[in-house]
């Protein structure tokens, strides 16, 4: 298990960011049940706006569960889909992601319990109303860093540059094999990586001088160039 510490304490390794809430096409009623968007004078939100959602992640967001499913350093941005009533409820949270250990889960877990929110108007009336709200993990270690133009991305069929550093290993004893891609070593600790396709792919770091032993995992989003 990396060691992980959190944003929410004083050492900031392990970091989540959050993002506003977004709002989404809202449900038809009629009979085909065809999705339809509906102008509202005023977005469903959290009571006190994003700094008061922030505030309420802060005390209530368990940011270690990654840590201790033991998933691999990278950016995971969970996306969890709500109902906000007309009386502010939240009701028929819905994961759009689906990364595992455990962050869609907590993400959800948290939604459920964040009370009742601002609803959506139109005309003057509360308005039922669905939002979007992604939710970033953006896990670290101090054991090693893989470094790419874009934090933990990738994109599909192209050479990516990558440099790796580990902690006490010289940059020669590294090696990294690509699961749904490869790589190539250029010296130093660089790499030319090629993934096969968008999704996600994970990179397995290994110690060359130790019969491959492995350092650790990182997964990256990988995106269509």
């Amino acid at each position: 298990m990396y060691p992980f510490k959190t944003l929410f304490t004083t050492s900031l390794v392990f970091l989540v960011l959050i993002s506003k809430a977004q709002s989404v096409r809202q449900p038809d009623t009629t009979k085909t049940n065809a999705a339809k968007i509906v102008a509202v004078e005023m977005e469903a939100s959290y009571p006190g706006g994003n700094d008061a959602w922030t505030k309420y992640l802060e005390k209530n967001l368990n940011s270690n569960v990654p840590n201790k499913n033991k998933a691999p350093i990278g950016k995971y941005t969970v996306i969890v889909r709500f109902i906000v009533d007309k009386d502010g409820s939240v009701s028929n949270v819905q994961p759009e992601t689906n990364f595992g250990f455990g962050m869609e889960d907590e993400v959800i877990r948290v939604l459920e319990r964040s009370g009742k929110w601002t609803a959506a108007t139109k005309n003057g009336q509360p308005l039922r109303a669905y939002r979007r709200q992604p939710i970033t993990f953006l896990l670290t270690t101090p054991d090693f860093e893989i470094t790419t133009a874009e934090p933990y991305t990738l994109y599909a069929n192209t050479d990516n540059e990558i440099s790796v550093t580990v902690k006490k290993m010289k940059p020669a004893d590294i090696s990294i094999f690509v699961e749904g891609g490869k790589s190539t070593a250029t010296g130093e600790g660089k790499f030319i990586v090629r993934a096969n396709k968008p999704g996600r792919v994970t990179i397995q770091l290994v110690n060359n001088k130790k019969d491959d032993k492995e350092i650790g995992l990182a997964s990256f989003e990988v995106k269509a160039k």
